[in-house]
């Protein structure tokens, strides 16, 4: 039996992986080598507040766009699950989920986005609000997003603590839940339209 408890476990999971923090702290230390206190926190603040705009932005209107395009909820979550399971098989690969624009303002691109907020964010986004109720998804994806600052604002200690074979091994198993995540989808959206029996 769903419950409120049950649903923001269930939506606030799925998010925490696909954002993957951890994973984006190699890149934000890289990042912050030689800026001050003040400007790593400026970066930081900016990064979060666009992945958090960008992916507010999808949440909202991610849903009438699929009305318009008459696309359903289910078929949504087939595609999703099949471009989630791409970009984790890309990720265990070769390390990289999404191949990061040369920057021009480095907090905004690459950094809030497509790092933190890209096409698998967006994908799991809309498939959640489709499964869940809007406000705790919206509230699973604050959540994650303030965690996320905290991890960006303390990454320079928590890279000394894991060392770079940690942080490694973290993103990879998030990528690893991620591609079993999309596995679900993809299976959940083929019984939802009678392709495949139900088990």
């Amino acid at each position: 039996m769903s419950s409120p408890l049950n649903d923001f476990i269930m939506t606030f999971v799925p998010l925490f992986i696909v954002i993957d923090a951890f994973g984006n702290l190699p890149f934000i230390v890289m990042a912050a080598e030689e800026m001050d206190r003040r400007q790593k926190t400026k970066m930081v603040n900016y990064a979060v507040l666009t992945a958090t705009v960008v992916g507010l932005i999808f949440l909202f209107i991610g849903q009438w766009i699929l009305g318009v395009l008459n696309i359903d909820v289910q078929e949504f979550a087939i595609a999703g699950g099949i471009v989630l399971l791409v970009l984790s098989i890309k990720y265990m690969m070769t390390g990289h989920m999404i191949t990061a624009v040369k920057e021009e303002l480095i907090a905004v691109v690459p950094i809030g986005t497509p790092l933190t907020v890209g096409p698998a964010t967006i994908a799991t986004l809309l498939l959640l609000a489709g499964q869940f109720p809007l406000y705790m998804v919206l509230v699973s994806f604050i959540v994650n997003m303030v965690i996320t600052w905290v991890i960006f604002f303390l990454s320079q200690r928590i890279a000394r603590f894991l060392g770079q074979g940690g942080l490694t091994a973290i993103s990879r198993v998030f990528a690893l839940l991620l591609a079993a995540i999309a596995v679900s989808m993809i299976i959940g959206g083929l019984k939802a339209l009678g392709i495949m029996a139900g088990g």
